[in-house]
């Protein structure tokens, strides 16, 4: 009986410690990066806790996610709420201010933001759509930004079983949009294995008020999203896949995959350049330090992708360091020349480009 007990316990420690190399390898443990930095570049004032998500409008105007709670990565703000900053990209100095939400069936202690997106309505009216993790669960917040007020009046919280476990969204109606799911589980224990085995059941819902469905799955964490400027095609960063997916948008909401294209790199959140189309992904050099190492300083990476829809697409590193000056960027879009780099938990830096 002993020997079949040995050999049994030497085969699992052996699938061990081949699933460890991959999960090393899919997180690109160890990797380090070439310094890449545009000129004139400087931190942002009044960030400190994270800039996870951001969303340029077309007047310059930009909404920042700040102080994400998220299971397994640092926060500087643990106990307190998360935000929604406010930014103009057309100020020769722009500073950020944190926009009051109002609400009486909201509840701001528990505001955790994670991904958002705009969608502006035909009459000019700019509502926002917030990932929000409660408790560490799972809500999309429906938001009307009231500019003159600096204001976000809550109109509505999203539930919905094939909204577990939501990164991020692309709205593409008030209420109508596309979100990932990174984990396919939602009990801590299960969302740990699922992320070291590689189990790639992660995936996208198209959600409505009348229908809601899965459009794409078999992601290993599906991490951002985005649509192109004609609203044709979707784009999905697989993050621990290291791809940029591209799926084509039918009149019904469902998806095809038309390509993917593999990066050497994590890739977090997609902004998509409103006047050329081009890709602008936030990325994480080495994931073990993001998603393991408390003390660790973890790098920051930006790429640009043009002419993605092309048999021969162009990568570009806009962006490279190793967490000196920037640590753990998730985010990064243009505006007339300028470059806003956003992170999970830290500061946020803005270049010239």
């Amino acid at each position: 009986m002993a020997k079949p007990v040995l050999l049994t316990l030497l085969g699992l420690g052996l699938t061990l410690l081949k699933d460890h190399r991959s999960y090393e390898a899919r997180l690109k443990a160890f990797r380090e990066v070439e310094p890449v930095q545009p000129p004139n570049c400087k931190l942002v004032e009044g960030i400190e806790t994270g800039s996870e998500d951001l969303e340029i409008l077309p007047n310059g105007l930009t909404f920042i996610s700040a102080g994400l709670k998220y299971p397994g990565v640092k926060s500087f703000e643990p106990d307190k709420p998360g935000k929604i900053l406010l930014m103009d990209l057309n100020e020769d100095n722009p500073t950020v201010l944190e926009l009051r939400i109002i609400g009486s069936k909201f509840n701001l202690s528990l505001f955790n933001p994670h991904g958002i997106s705009t969608f502006t309505d035909e009459d000019n009216t700019i509502y926002l759509l917030v990932v929000n993790h409660p408790n560490t669960k799972t809500t999309v917040e429906l938001f009307k930004f009231q500019q003159e007020e600096k204001s976000l009046l809550h109109l509505k919280t999203i539930r919905h079983e094939l909204l577990p476990s939501v990164n991020d969204i692309v709205a593409v109606g008030p209420e109508h949009f596309y979100a990932t799911n990174d984990h396919f589980f939602t009990d801590p224990y299960l969302k740990s294995w699922e992320l070291y085995l590689g189990l790639a059941w992660s995936y996208v819902v198209y959600y409505s008020p009348n229908e809601v469905q899965v459009v794409a799955d078999g992601f290993d964490f599906a991490n951002g999203i985005n649509i192109s400027p004609d609203g044709k095609y979707v784009y999905i960063a697989e993050l621990l896949g290291h791809k940029i997916h591209v799926y084509e948008k039918h009149a019904n909401w469902t998806l095809t995959l038309l390509k993917s294209l593999v990066a050497d790199t994590l890739v977090d959140n997609i902004s998509v350049d409103p006047v050329t189309g081009d890709l602008w992904v936030g990325c994480h050099p080495d994931g073990m330090k993001i998603l393991h190492t408390s003390n660790s300083t973890p790098g920051s990476e930006v790429i640009q992708i043009q002419n993605i829809l092309t048999e021969e697409p162009k990568v570009t590193r806009v962006y490279a360091e190793n967490g000196t000056v920037l640590q753990g960027s998730t985010v990064a879009s243009v505006y007339k020349g300028k470059l806003l780099i956003g992170t999970v938990y830290q500061k946020a830096l803005y270049c010239e480009l």
